[in-house]
């Protein structure tokens, strides 16, 4: 592997991190919500979408 392929993938695997944590951060952001009484449905929807997204993006990065 040459030094421009070892970036690529150390540079994908970081990458690969932080959607995780953000992932991670979305899925606690939605069990707050779904506790709170006063967060609006469509709050807790948005969410949701944000975090399909980030898990869809690592799914097709991951096949990389």
């Amino acid at each position: 592997m040459d030094s421009q392929m070892k970036e690529y993938g150390m540079s994908l695997d970081s990458h690969l991190q932080e959607l995780h944590k953000k992932h991670q951060h979305l899925s606690e952001a939605v069990e707050a919500a779904q506790r709170s009484p006063s967060v609006d449905d469509l709050v807790i929807a948005d969410l949701k979408k944000q975090k399909l997204k980030i898990k869809e993006e690592i799914g097709r990065l991951s096949r990389v």
